[in-house]
């Protein structure tokens, strides 16, 4: 991990212009796969941390047809961004069945809405926001393909030599967030059967932005001298323009009934060669507590990576880009991963 990467690509971000026009450049391969689609794209949740840059991702791939993002919008700024970048809005909570069947019924849904954080002081919303919510999206658009954000939380800790969770692997949920995930996965698999709705069900581990992620986790911890906790010591990552353009990618994949996918980066990652890393690039030697568990949450990507080859984006380049990023000062969405909570609790 000491090396840097090697590549053609840009040596960071001056600012998050920068970052979010570099990160929605469509690959050919995204074009060529939207192309053999049809029809408008709906995007629900679109106000997340990889929403807009998503739904400006798919505008830029298909710039002749309508991508509609749909959210509460309790950030406006939000709303104004993406009208900037050519995206439709319309503001609706997803858990009004009334409101949700008055959405334009396009061929082509993603579905990003869920609750992660603040779970174990409101289980109820967590159930509502991951279980209710997809049976209500799932029944109103089952006439279309359906792309839905999953997590690898789905799956139990599994041995580090084991190379991760594969999709044929039973999943075993910990805690009621990866449980009531578990739950979104399977409204998603009833309606598709029942219905004979085309998805896919993406489990995602870990999207890397400059202003947030397992690496900008790490990194922060190692610029402000704190202590890096290795219990859980092996990752998985992937590049965030990689991740929404997989996504996009999986509506020309989608089958029926819905099936999951892993989307991540093709190796497991050290979390002690990270701070490693980051300690190198700033000058520092990082703190570590406690030791490496053998057992992690990690998945498999090579059947993604079957499909769509290795992400665009290496681990060194990333650790590059977030090491500048915190290097300079750049923006934070102050929102950690938690990606070494071992509990199931967040």
């Amino acid at each position: 991990m000491a090396q840097r990467a090697a590549t053609d690509l840009p040596a960071g971000f001056a600012d998050e212009a920068a970052l979010e026009e570099f990160m929605t450049r469509p690959s050919a391969a995204l074009v060529r796969d939207l192309e053999t689609v049809g029809g408008d794209i709906l995007i629900l949740g679109v106000g997340g941390k990889m929403g807009p840059t998503l739904a400006r991702l798919a505008k830029r791939a298909a710039p002749d047809r309508r991508v509609i993002g749909v959210a509460r919008f309790s950030d406006p700024g939000v709303r104004e961004k993406l009208k900037d970048c050519d995206v439709e809005t319309v503001a609706c909570d997803l858990g009004d069945r009334d409101a949700v069947a008055q959405l334009p019924k396009c061929p082509n849904v993603i579905f990003m809405a869920g609750r992660k954080f603040g779970t174990a002081g409101a289980l109820s919303l967590t159930w509502a926001m991951n279980v209710a919510i997809p049976a209500i999206v799932a029944e109103a658009f089952r006439g279309s393909r359906i792309v839905a954000f999953s997590t690898g939380n789905v799956y139990p800790f599994a041995p580090v030599a084991q190379g991760g969770s594969r999709e044929t692997d039973p999943p075993g949920p910990m805690g009621e967030y990866a449980m009531s995930c578990l739950g979104r996965e399977r409204m998603f698999e009833h309606f598709s059967e029942k219905h004979g709705t085309p998805g896919r069900i993406v489990r995602l581990n870990y999207a890397i932005d400059m202003r947030y992620g397992v690496l900008h986790d790490i990194g922060s911890r190692v610029l402000a001298g704190a202590p890096v906790d290795l219990t859980t010591g092996n990752v998985n990552v992937i590049w965030q323009g990689d991740a929404n353009s997989h996504v996009l990618r999986c509506l020309a994949r989608c089958t029926a009934p819905t099936t999951p996918i892993n989307v991540s980066g093709p190796e497991i990652a050290s979390v002690r060669a990270l701070a490693l890393a980051f300690g190198e690039r700033f000058g520092r030697e990082p703190a570590f507590e406690n030791s490496e568990s053998d057992h992690c949450w990690l998945v498999n990507a090579s059947e993604a990576a079957r499909l769509f080859g290795n992400p665009s984006v290496s681990l060194l380049t990333m650790v590059d880009w977030v090491a500048d990023w915190l290097l300079r000062g750049g923006s934070a969405y102050g929102k950690p991963t938690a990606f070494d909570s071992r509990d199931g609790g967040f």
